[in-house]
């Protein structure tokens, strides 16, 4: 089967990383970006992500994976970590283009996404949700997204990063 590719992936970059780390593992974004075209028909892949001046290289890799990254600047919270607060940068970008894509694929774990997945899913416009961590996934985002939620974990075998 021959899907369109003009579906979106919407992607909160820290949650994606650290859930995964969590996990014990690291994530191939090459071969994640492949999974995304050929499982989704994903054609645009925004990555949600806070601007760490020495993390330029992983910003260049995933330009150069076909992703989009979108910077949010840092801040540094109470307990020393770094955060990017990306959030209403994702849900923003999602309204803005919810014209341009047939189906808009959420890759997070994060509750607060639970308005942008249920507004998409009444609308049918949600095509997954993706979840780094079935442990860790927000009760909230699961009843959002209804049957249309994956895990990743589950994926690990096939986007598991592994040194050459």
């Amino acid at each position: 089967m021959i899907l369109p590719r003009n579906n979106y992936a919407f992607i909160d970059g820290q949650n994606l990383y650290l859930s995964i780390k969590k996990l014990g593992w690291k994530l191939d974004y090459r071969k994640f970006r492949i999974y995304l075209w050929e499982k989704y028909g994903v054609g645009k892949a925004y990555v949600f992500i806070g601007f760490i001046e020495s993390n330029q290289s992983l910003y260049d890799d995933l330009a150069r994976w076909d992703f989009e990254p979108v910077f949010r600047p840092v801040t540094i919270g109470a307990d020393g970590k770094i955060k990017g607060n990306i959030d209403a940068d994702l849900v923003l970008r999602a309204v803005i283009e919810f014209k341009n894509y047939n189906k808009a694929i959420i890759v997070s774990s994060d509750g607060d996404f639970y308005s942008l997945v249920k507004y998409l899913n009444d609308k049918q416009k949600l095509g997954a949700v993706l979840s780094p961590d079935v442990k860790n996934c927000s009760w909230l985002l699961r009843k959002a997204a209804g049957d249309k939620i994956w895990f990743m974990d589950e994926l690990r075998r096939k986007l598991e990063y592994k040194s050459q």
